[in-house]
């Protein structure tokens, strides 16, 4: 289709006219963040490239991008859609060519980028309700990045002459990413600030929904992969109308910010005690978006220099799916009720696979997430954000480990060494075998490093050494003598649980057989290292046995040792008893049988202890408080 015009560096533009279209799609359709739909006006004409920016075209800008071509097997072409492009390389683009040529280069609008992409169509594609085979570029749910040719304008044009609207890549857009609001609107820009720049137009190796001309996508600015790239229009005008902002998510409404003095509950907390299970995961039956009813997994807990408690978890339809985000619910001070759950963080249409906290013991909570390029957790970076108000409000996300593989996944079970050094087990795998990466640092998370990156897959049967740690979603602590000590899911040991120790602060493990059961799917362990000195483990086995191996029951149990991880003699079913009820575990849990020797069976467990003593434990939905004195009161009966 012949251009409207062609500029100094070959880039082909068509004149999209002045109109009014209706963005976004019904309630009911589509996904949830394309609701409400709505008027917009779009009131100047503007130019658009036809094509999004290719290979060629950026490194006449920046000739080092030439290093990215063809990672992967993706975009080695000089006429491919350039990838691995940031946000703020994209805009660095546009003015550069702007001074190039003294015209007003810009990304497009979230709203004009629609309405070019519907072209006057009503349906899903410009090309109807599906979208022809011809256009389809891997578009499947992918683990790991495929090859695929992303030659521009090789698929036929929209009615309005544009190429690759739908697929081939994701295209940035000027806006900040945020909730659509009622009403009709005259150019609108989007949020006025925010987390994530908008993406829009879908890929290669996804889901064909994605590709939809009213579907959503975003991404933090400073994200570059294989799945995103841009094109440009020029106008002499900008879009002026920002979007409202949107009223604060549940758990960080009202949070008081006195500090909460710990030691007076200290002396009340020296009996034994115990409360729970006590339901945290609370999301309404039906829920389709921000939060979804169908799947609540994978926790993590902190507590707040308030005394509040904060836990998030990963909510979706399926896990390796796209809509994945994290949830969050607070239990406040002096409450005995969590706060119904709401989104506490979501990249939009990216698998944000999983998360970790951490309080400092002073003002400063940590947050760590996985963040991927689309779904899956097979292609994840690491992301860190910090909160100095009790987790009301936090820092943009940074990018502490940018390259999406794996190895950035993190587990619930982040600690801060003796020493300060921030540490944060991360699974290195995306099976249920084969170990956790430890990532480290040292200056409170502004640099990162990974001991283990780039080395060969250690061999765990029969014990050895390695370096990873042995089994993934592994529990790790530091030892007295500054030696780590961690658990792991997997690779096990003569049929049992595999331990692994490092020397070397994480450089190399070596392995041995624990003295615990393994675990499966659907499990995870935690361990801790108490204020009063013992460590914590707790973990589920069919059969729980005392070190004299008297059945104790099934289920969920915690076992103290105050030996280094040397012996574990205190072992003690986690049930308030009485008789049998049956109490939803959620997650890949589902109804289990508790009473005095049944616990819950499975769950993906976080464990905090407060300054006040008291350790508090969830699983994938019921919450747990007790303390040292109530381990002890019968675990030591049963020595």
């Amino acid at each position: 289709m012949k251009p409207d015009f062609t500029n100094s560096l070959g880039m082909r533009f068509v004149l999209i006219p002045e109109g009014t279209f209706v963005m976004g799609s019904e309630e009911g359709t589509g996904d949830f963040d394309e609701w409400p739909s709505h008027s917009v006006r779009i009131s100047r004409p503007f130019y658009m490239a036809q094509t999004q920016v290719t290979n060629a075209q950026v490194e006449l800008f920046d000739p080092s991008h030439k290093s990215f071509r063809g990672m992967h097997g993706i975009s080695s072409e000089d006429d491919e859609s350039v990838v691995f492009v940031s946000w703020h390389q994209a805009v660095a683009f546009c003015a550069w060519l702007s001074e190039k040529e003294g015209k007003l280069y810009r990304l497009p609008s979230e709203a004009e980028w629609e309405y070019a992409c519907r072209a006057g169509t009503t349906t899903p594609f410009h090309t109807g309700e599906s979208l022809p085979k011809i256009f389809h570029r891997n578009q499947e749910m992918c683990w790991a990045f495929k090859p695929a040719d992303l030659t521009v304008a090789r698929t036929p044009a929209n009615p309005w002459g544009l190429y690759d609207m739908h697929g081939n890549v994701e295209e940035w857009c000027l806006d900040w990413y945020g909730p659509y609001s009622p009403g009709a609107k005259v150019d609108p820009a989007g949020m006025a600030e925010g987390d994530f720049k908008v993406t829009r137009g879908g890929s290669h190796g996804t889901e064909i929904q994605y590709l939809r001309s009213a579907n959503r996508s975003a991404a933090l600015p400073e994200d570059r992969h294989a799945l995103i790239g841009f094109r440009v229009v020029l106008a002499e005008h900008c879009p002026g109308a920002f979007a409202p902002v949107s009223q604060p998510p549940l758990w960080a409404r009202d949070v008081s910010q006195e500090r909460w003095d710990w030691t007076q509950d200290v002396a009340s907390f020296k009996a034994a005690s115990f409360h729970g299970p006590i339901q945290y995961v609370d999301v309404p039956d039906g829920s389709e978006g921000p939060l979804y009813s169908r799947h609540n997994h994978c926790p993590a807990l902190t507590a707040c220099p308030n005394g509040d408690l904060l836990a998030i978890w990963y909510t979706c339809r399926t896990e390796p799916g796209r809509e994945l985000a994290i949830a969050a619910s607070r239990l406040r001070r002096g409450k005995t009720t969590w706060d119904p759950p709401s989104p506490f963080w979501d990249v939009p249409d990216r698998n944000d696979h999983a998360s970790a906290l951490l309080w400092d013991g002073q003002d400063t909570l940590f947050h760590f997430n996985g963040m991927s390029s689309d779904a899956t957790w097979g292609k994840l970076a690491l992301i860190m954000r910090t909160s100095q108000d009790n987790g009301v409000t936090w820092s943009r996300a940074r990018i502490i480990q940018p390259e999406h593989g794996l190895r950035n996944m993190p587990i619930a079970n982040a600690f801060m060494a003796k020493d300060g050094t921030l540490c944060l087990p991360c699974d290195a795998v995306t099976g249920g075998h084969g170990g956790t990466a430890l990532q480290m640092s040292r200056d409170r998370g502004e640099t990162w490093v990974d001991p283990g990156r780039g080395k060969p897959m250690p061999l765990f049967e029969g014990g050895g050494t390695g370096d990873w740690i042995a089994g993934i979603h592994a529990g790790v602590e530091e030892l007295k003598d500054e030696r780590f000590l961690a658990f792991g899911r997997g690779n096990d040991i003569a049929d049992n649980m595999p331990k692994s120790v490092s020397k070397d602060r994480g450089k190399t493990w070596t392995y041995s057989a624990s003295p615990f059961p393994p675990i499966r799917g659907g499990q995870r362990l935690v361990l801790r290292r108490l204020r009063e000195g013992p460590l914590f483990f707790a973990s589920f086995a069919k059969q729980v046995l005392d070190q004299d191996g008297r059945r104790l029951g099934v289920g969920l149990f915690g076992a103290l040792s105050f030996d280094e991880g040397e012996t574990w003699p205190v072992m003690r079913l986690i049930t308030p008893g009485g008789e049998p009820r049956w109490v939803d575990g959620g997650g890949n849990t589902g109804p289990f049988a508790m009473s005095e020797t049944s616990a819950e069976t499975a769950g993906y467990m976080a464990c905090v202890q407060t300054p006040d003593g008291m350790i508090h434990l969830i699983s994938s939905k019921q919450y747990y408080r007790f303390n040292l004195a109530w381990l002890q009161e019968r675990g030591e009966k049963a020595r």
